[in-house]
């Protein structure tokens, strides 16, 4: 079993974790982006500054979710099953990610779709 320090754990968590908000934010801003389209034109109505501000609040806040992850990693690191969490990490990261994509699916139908 290979233990390393915190310091040594908690870079790795960040090399592995950062790359991945990227997609993270990417797919978020897709699933928007999507039903902003698919709402057209009525969707064009509900643009204005307050949708804008809470879409910011919206994204911060799901970035502040993704942290959550740093929790669960540096524990299961920490612990003698890090090998094993090394292989298979990407299954948290995809149900997080699936997880994720569907609360912003239901706001986004929620904000998008409002008759004006």
């Amino acid at each position: 079993m290979q233990t390393g320090t915190l310091r040594e754990i908690a870079t790795e968590a960040i090399s592995y974790w950062e790359p991945r908000r990227i997609l993270y934010n990417i797919l978020l801003a897709a699933v928007v982006i999507f039903y902003f389209i698919a709402g057209l034109p009525a969707s064009r109505h509900v643009l204005n500054a307050d949708l804008a501000l809470v879409l910011v609040l919206l994204a911060v806040v799901a970035n502040v979710a993704y942290c959550a992850v740093y929790v669960v990693d540096l524990f299961v690191q920490m612990s003698g099953f890090r090998e094993v969490w090394r292989k298979a990490r990407w299954v948290l990261f995809t149900i997080g990610l699936c997880f994720a994509a569907i609360l912003t699916r239901f706001f986004s139908m929620g904000f998008l779709s409002q008759p004006h």
